[in-house]
């Protein structure tokens, strides 16, 4: 690739990342001080003063196209160079409670990830484990169908997909089919509608075979249907958003991590945004770039006509869509999987918008729900 965003990084000199670890310096001082004031034991452990760099970063993130930033920024070696003497060991999931239970576990120092496992991540420590850093992607969610569903009403005793229960898409297929008056249930209550939670693989089998209806399914499961399955779009999820922006995949690290090594994580979203710089200048050789990855970590690829189809429905981004988070969190707590959750607190984007401001972009909204 040329002018590739490791080459950029190379670029950032020992000085400047300085200067930016004294910014996530004062973040993480000014974060303790806040959890300090609610009392709480992580709070009362917390050290302000921070620990500088890591010896190991420990990143997790999909081999999914919504996952391109890290996807590309791994496989060229943006992420490694950015970490200077830090070694970076990265993991490798399919489904983001899998990645939250690594950070409970110590296993993890910080992870790409969807917004409801986010969501019950900070929910279920009490507002104490996990922040949200930056953005990765918005947009590519849909429900696609069979022939012969050509509106809401007529998915009236139809069986949806969702990749699994209380996940992004499945939390707003149930609140979408609520709002139009068609009812779901996940403890085996009445339904109008049928959803079959699954591993996406089997989405794409099961309606081949004309088994299910249709589903509610991320990129790029949703294009594979339509592409390999013959499916239609009845609802494209941006629909409902304003200005069709709505947070697939955002950056989190375990708060602990955030306090003790801020000059890591200063590491860390510098090769973030050097690669989205990256990707917003080279839109289909990126593409391509993430097909490569993914690729070489699962030995399969996505056909081209695939690729190009999902690509377009999502966006590349720094920002967290912040706005949309608290409404999925409600989402879910009216659909019954989950109980109602404040997120205030749950962003960290201080050290981010710092290095956004530094190259000349717009600053990130926290949207009230963190500092910015």
């Amino acid at each position: 690739m040329p002018t590739t965003p490791h080459a950029r990084t190379r670029t950032r000199t020992r000085a400047r990342r300085a200067a930016l670890s004294a910014v996530l310096i004062g973040a993480a001082a000014a974060l303790a001080t806040a959890c300090a004031a609610l009392d709480t034991p992580a709070a009362q452990e917390a050290d302000a003063t921070g620990g500088g760099e890591a010896a190991e970063l420990r990143l997790g993130y999909f081999a999914n196209i919504t996952h391109a930033i890290p996807l590309i920024g791994v496989a060229d070696g943006t992420y490694a160079e950015a970490l200077g003497d830090t070694t970076l060991t990265t993991e490798i999931f399919s489904a983001g409670p899998a990645a939250v239970e690594a950070l409970f576990a110590d296993g993890l120092d910080a992870t790409y990830i969807g917004p409801n496992p986010a969501i019950n991540a900070f929910a279920k420590s009490d507002g104490e484990a996990v922040r949200i850093i930056a953005g990765a992607t918005s947009g590519g969610a849909q429900l696609v169908v069979r022939e012969g569903i050509d509106s809401v009403e007529d998915l009236r005793g139809a069986t949806l997909a969702t990749p699994q229960v209380g996940n992004t898409q499945d939390v707003a297929l149930r609140a979408w089919l609520l709002d139009n008056d068609l009812r779901t249930s996940v403890t085996g209550g009445e339904n109008d509608v049928l959803i079959a939670p699954q591993e996406n693989a089997q989405t794409l089998d099961l309606f081949k075979q004309g088994s299910l209806d249709g589903a509610w399914l991320p990129e790029p499961w949703a294009s594979r249907l339509v592409v390999e399955g013959g499916a239609k779009v009845l609802l494209d999820e941006k629909d409902l958003w304003p200005d069709g922006d709505f947070v697939t995949t955002h950056l989190i690290v375990r708060t602990e991590f955030l306090e003790k090594y801020p000059e890591t994580v200063a590491q860390l979203l510098e090769a973030h945004v050097s690669t989205g710089e990256w990707i917003a200048e080279h839109d289909q050789e990126a593409a391509q770039a993430a097909n490569t990855a993914i690729e070489g970590l699962t030995s399969k690829k996505l056909g081209d006509d695939v690729l190009l189809r999902a690509w377009s429905n999502l966006r590349p981004t720094n920002d967290p869509v912040a706005g949309s988070l608290q409404t999925s969190a409600d989402h879910a707590a009216e659909v019954g999987v989950s109980d109602k959750v404040d997120l205030k607190g749950i962003y960290v984007l201080g050290p981010l918008n710092a290095i956004l401001a530094e190259r000349g972009h717009e600053p990130v909204s926290a949207a009230g729900l963190g500092t910015e």
